[in-house]
C-alpha cells in the first residue's frame, strides 16, 4: 500500500469490505465506522451520500461499508437484522450500533460522542460485566 501524496492519489473515503478486508482493516484500527447496507434498500441508498460526505470530513476515521447481500457471514456475525445499520468501533470494541439512516447532524453527534469516550473506562466496564457474568459490551 502506498501513502497518498495528494488528494487525487488518496484512497477512497469509504471502503467496501468483505470478510478478509473486514478483519484486516477494522481489526486493530483505532476508530472505524461501518455502514451495513444492501443495494435494494432505499434508505441505504439515501444514507450513502451522507456517509460519504461525513467520511470526507473525518479522514482520521476509517469509514467502510458492508453489502449484507454479498457479505452474509459478516452480517450474521454482528446480528444485523435491519438495514441500514451503523456500527462504530473504537479499539476493536463496538461502542455504537443502531439501525436506521441518520441525518448528517446526528452522524456528527455520534462521531463526537465516540471521540469523547474514555476507552480505558469502557474496557474497565466490560471487564466488570464479564467478571459479574453479565453480557460484555
Amino acid at each position: 500500500m502506498t501513502v497518498p501524496v495528494s488528494p487525487s492519489d488518496a484512497a477512497p473515503a469509504v471502503l467496501e469490505l468483505d470478510v478478509p478486508a473486514f478483519t484486516a482493516r477494522i481489526g486493530g484500527h483505532p476508530f472505524a465506522i461501518v455502514d451495513f447496507w444492501a443495494p435494494w434498500c432505499a434508505p441505504c441508498r439515501a444514507f450513502a451520500p451522507v456517509f460519504e460526505a461525513t467520511a470526507a470530513r473525518h479522514p482520521d476515521i476509517l469509514f467502510a461499508k458492508v453489502n449484507t447481500e454479498q457479505q452474509q457471514e459478516i452480517a450474521a456475525h454482528f446480528g444485523i437484522r435491519s438495514i441500514p445499520t451503523l456500527m462504530v468501533f473504537r479499539e476493536d470494541i463496538v461502542i455504537f450500533a443502531q439501525p436506521g439512516a441518520l441525518p448528517a447532524s446526528a452522524l456528527e453527534e455520534v462521531i463526537a460522542a465516540a471521540r469523547a469516550l474514555d476507552m480505558d473506562e469502557v474496557r474497565r466496564e466490560i471487564a466488570a460485566q464479564e467478571a459479574a457474568g453479565g453480557p460484555a459490551g
